[in-house]
């Protein structure tokens, strides 16, 4: 389902501020693979969703969605492969549009526009139904302004929107990090129901070693924009968080995870 090969991305090549962001990445992810991908700060872990999505061009290598190759196509041309939701629960909707509107925007992505206005009683319907499985009450605030939720009830809409059309590729960039601990377990919940429920492939950066450890089927680790591990299967499920904090301080040379590692 997603493919790349020999991605390298430098930042500010030539300058005292260059980075060397990604380092060689090659990655191979089957249809319906859960991947959760830890690493510390400036592993290279978002930019890695930034160049399959095309935020940024690859300096070299090439990336792969279903055999299809988007490597040189623009950001907007990739789009309609990916469902995205990011850190900030304010950026995955439009906050002055009611919450079916911004429901009927996703439900409508990438179909046919019509001169026809609002939103039909049949979507309504479908929409109540999807709500009911966030137990937040939202399916009977139907008309309310997205902006008047809290950043927890956002997020949730945010998952259904990105999850609605079944994405060839589902990625979420520390999509809990911003929320209380209560709302985050919530989400991440639903995260793990509607990827199940869809088998979507899922790319899921988090800084959570437990959570990385709990969901998805497979394990990547990522260090000075290289991936240093990756596990999968059974060795998976069977990892402790003290065994991630061994392995990383054994690939970093003996550097220790980060604060927010470990706080997480």
């Amino acid at each position: 389902m997603l493919e790349i090969k020999g991605v390298y991305k430098t930042f500010n090549p030539g300058t005292i501020n260059e980075k060397k962001a990604l380092n060689g990445i090659d990655l191979t992810l089957n249809d319906g693979d859960f991947v959760t991908v830890i690493g510390g700060n400036g592993a290279g872990k978002s930019t890695l969703l930034n160049m399959v999505t095309g935020v940024y061009p690859v300096d070299c290598g090439s990336i792969k969605i279903d055999g299809i190759d988007i490597t040189n196509l623009p950001e907007y041309k990739r789009a309609k492969y990916f469902g995205r939701v990011f850190q900030d629960p304010m950026t995955g909707t439009a906050a002055d549009m009611q919450i079916d509107e911004n429901l009927a925007l996703a439900a409508r992505r990438g179909k046919m526009r019509t001169l026809r206005n609002g939103v039909s009683k049949k979507e309504r319907e479908e929409f109540k139904e999807l709500l009911k499985k966030l137990d937040l009450g939202l399916e009977n605030r139907l008309t309310s302004k997205v902006g008047l939720l809290s950043g927890g009830q956002r997020q949730a809409i945010t998952l259904l929107m990105a999850t609605m059309q079944n994405p060839k590729l589902l990625l979420l960039d520390e999509h809990t990090a911003a929320l209380d601990p209560q709302t985050a377990a919530k989400v991440l919940s639903l995260t793990d129901e509607l990827i199940s429920a869809g088998n979507i492939t899922t790319l899921m950066i988090t800084h959570n070693m437990k959570d990385a450890i709990r969901l998805g089927n497979r394990l990547i680790m990522m260090y000075d924009g290289k991936i240093i591990y990756d596990i999968s299967g059974e060795d998976k499920k069977n990892l402790h968080v003290s065994d991630l904090l061994e392995l990383f301080a054994k690939a970093s040379n003996g550097e220790f995870a980060n604060d927010r590692m470990m706080l997480a």
